[in-house]
Formats: structure tokens, sequence, C-alpha cells
């Protein structure tokens, strides 16, 4: 008992700065994977996470132990977004996504979370969760057939790590899959590191900056459904861990605004929606250390990170084929935990609106539905959020209310 007390004092500054650090790379392969997969410098994601994770404490007076980083909810609609409206346009809807998060903050404080329950029910979240996966795959697989036999062997190390691991070691499956595959990599011959030597030691990151389209902005809207009620799952596993309820004390509307600020933040500095990891909720469970200073130390080293210019370049560097080999796993991974969604809210199949829901919005997220008019076009995932609720509002009997999810981000 006394070496776990041990263990998890966090008394010692110098103690605190190493698990801090720990904490970081337990969300790295997380947080820059989302920039590599975008096509953005992934300094700014780990910036932008650093910072937010600050913002996000200060909201909440310092007293909930997460990290942000990148999400994975809003890489798809990114991609398509940018296609459509060019990547500063697409900032301006991850603008427009944290303020989402603010105004359903607001009445979550106002009205509680019996009205974001009877919109958002798991027979809508859950199919679009899977949704968010699915529609990567095909992505997925074009960047690892580039080189099956690494990609096979980052997808064979990140299957091994999640099934057969314990500890630590369990939590950081992207960041070891990536890394052996760079390695493999290196042995065949396939990284240039010109790059790298080029790169200087210190560079500030390669920032963007928001346009602002209505277009754009009601394209990336819908897509905060499914995070926002992660975000809530997120909070009431991380109260479960330190025994505490976090919903109440800060409040659960203190923590999505602060998840929202700091998403819009992103938005203007050129970086990815944010959103709390699961992984590190996981570090925070095993470790049974809940105090939020480690995980402050951590967004620090973020940012300290951010501004060395050889990790960005190393980073760069990493073939998509070692890319395609996680992709194949995490989005899969993904969907899944749509259907799990449905599966721990007993959504009963028997009853034909909820098969009508379902169906309905993975035909429209997955078929590339998309509706205009003038300039403005909503399709995807955001199209199939949109449907899914009104379907959803409109037909009767509704279906049991979702207890809470845990997307990765």
């Amino acid at each position: 008992m006394k070496q776990n007390q041990i263990l998890t004092n966090t008394s010692n500054p110098v103690k605190r700065i190493i698990i801090g650090i720990q904490f970081l790379f337990v969300a790295f392969g997380a947080t820059v994977l989302v920039p590599l997969l975008i096509d953005i410098d992934p300094a700014v994601a780990l910036f932008t996470a650093g910072v937010g994770t600050l913002i996000f404490h200060l909201i909440t007076k310092g007293k909930v132990p997460v990290f942000l980083g990148s999400s994975f909810a809003f890489i798809a609609p990114i991609i398509a977004a940018t296609k459509l409206y060019g990547y500063p346009g697409a900032l301006g809807g991850i603008i427009a996504v944290g303020i989402v998060y603010s105004i359903v903050s607001a009445i979550i404080k106002l009205w509680g979370l019996r009205v974001i329950e009877k919109i958002f029910p798991a027979v809508v979240v859950g199919p679009v969760i899977m949704i968010i996966g699915l529609s990567l795959a095909s992505t997925g697989v074009d960047m690892a057939k580039s080189n099956w036999p690494i990609a096979i062997a980052v997808l064979a190390t990140a299957i091994i790590i999640v099934t057969f691991t314990k500890g630590l070691i369990k939590l950081i499956p992207i960041f070891i899959g990536i890394v052996v595959g760079y390695v493999i990599s290196i042995f065949t011959g396939l990284v240039d590191f010109s790059p790298v030597n080029e790169a200087a030691w210190f560079a500030f990151p390669k920032f963007t900056s928001p346009e602002f389209n209505w277009g754009a902005i009601l394209y990336m809207i819908p897509v905060a459904i499914a995070p926002i009620i992660e975000h809530i799952g997120d909070m009431y596993a991380i109260g479960g861990v330190a025994n505490k309820k976090f919903v109440k004390d800060p409040g659960l509307h203190r923590t999505l605004l602060g998840d929202g600020v700091a998403t819009a933040f992103a938005g203007f500095f050129g970086g990815p929606p944010n959103t709390t990891y699961s992984e590190v909720t996981g570090a925070v469970a095993l470790t049974k250390i809940t105090d939020p200073r480690v995980l402050r130390i951590a967004a620090v080293t973020a940012i300290v990170f951010s501004v060395i210019g050889k990790i960005s370049a190393i980073l760069k560097t990493i073939p998509s084929a070692v890319l395609g080999g996680i992709m194949l796993l995490l989005f899969g991974m993904i969907a899944s935990i749509g259907i799990r969604t449905l599966i721990d809210a007993k959504t009963d199949f028997s009853i034909t609106r909820n098969q009508v829901i379902v169906s309905i919005i993975l035909t429209v997220g997955i078929g590339g539905a998309q509706i205009g008019f003038g300039n403005f076009s909503l399709a995807g995932i955001g199209l199939a959020s949109v449907v899914g609720v009104i379907l959803n509002l409109i037909l009767p009997n509704k279906s049991k209310p979702i207890k809470g999810s845990h997307v990765e981000e």
C-alpha cells in the first residue's frame, strides 16, 4: 500500500514532469496522426492540442485530469470540406463547431442533459459513429496498398499491443505501431531523411488563417453531434476513475465549454478540432494519478515539441503505408464503437422506427448523398446526422437515451 502511494504521489515536481511527459506520449500517436491524414503540419496540431488543453483546464478551474488531442471524428468532413471550400474554409467550419459546443454547454446549464438525450439518443449517435469510421475505410486501404508488407506489419503490431499487452504499453498501440513501421521503412530504404537534415531545430508551426464561408460552416456543424455525446461519456468515465463527479463540479457545462473554446482556438490557428482523449483517461485509470497538474505538464510539453522543427520534419517522412496500416485497425474500431453504442443502450431492432433510422443514416452517410442550395451543400456525416435527428424527432416511440460513448479522437 505504501509503495502504491509512493508511485501515485505527484508532490515531487521532478516526478510530476516525468509523468506528464509520459502522458503526452500516450496521446502523441493519435494527436499527430490526424494532421498527417489531412495533410497539415503536425506541429500545428501539437501546438493547438497543448494550448487547447490549458484553455480547458482554465475554464474548468483546473479540476479535471484530461488532455485534449486531435479529433478523429472530423477527419472525413475536413477532407471533404477542404475539397469544396479550401482548408481555410474548413477552419471556419471548425470554429463554428466550437461555437456549437458552447451553445450546447449553455443549454445543459439551463435545462440539463435531458434535452440532449432526447435529441441525440443512441439510435442516432451509434450509426453516426459507425459512419465516421467506415467513411474512411477506402482511404486506409489506398494508403496501405502502397506497401502491403509494411502495412500488415504495422497492423499486426498494433493488434498484438492491444490484445496481449498490459499496462501503459497497451494504451499506445498507435505510437508503437508507427514506430515499428517506421523502423522497418528505414531498413528497407523507404525513408528520405533529407527534409530532417534541412529542418531547423527551432521553427514555429505553419499556422493557417481561417476563412468564413456559410457553406463550409453549415457543412461542418452537424458533425459535432457525435463528439458532443463522446464528451459527455468521457466526463462520466474520468469522473469514475477519479472518484469525483466532474459533471457536477466543475459541471458538464464548463467541460463542454472548455472543449468548445479549445476547438475554436484550434480553428483560428489552423489545427484540427480538439477532443478529450480516452487513451489518457485509460492511463489515468492505470496509474491512479489523477492530479490535473500532470496533464497540464503534458500540454506544455506538446507546445515545446511543436516548435522543435526536427520533430515535425521526422513526422512528415513517415511513409503512407505505415499510416495506412494503423488506419485499417483504427477506423474499424471506431465503427465498432458505434455498434457498441447501440448494444449498450439496448436499442430494440424489432421496432421498425429504429431499423428505419439506423438504415437511412448509414445509407446516406456511406452512400455519399448530398444536397445543395446555391453555394451551400450538406453531405456525408453531416447530412446523415441531420437526417437522423429529424427522423428521431418526427417518428413515434423514442428509443432509449444514450448513456455515453468512448470514441477516440
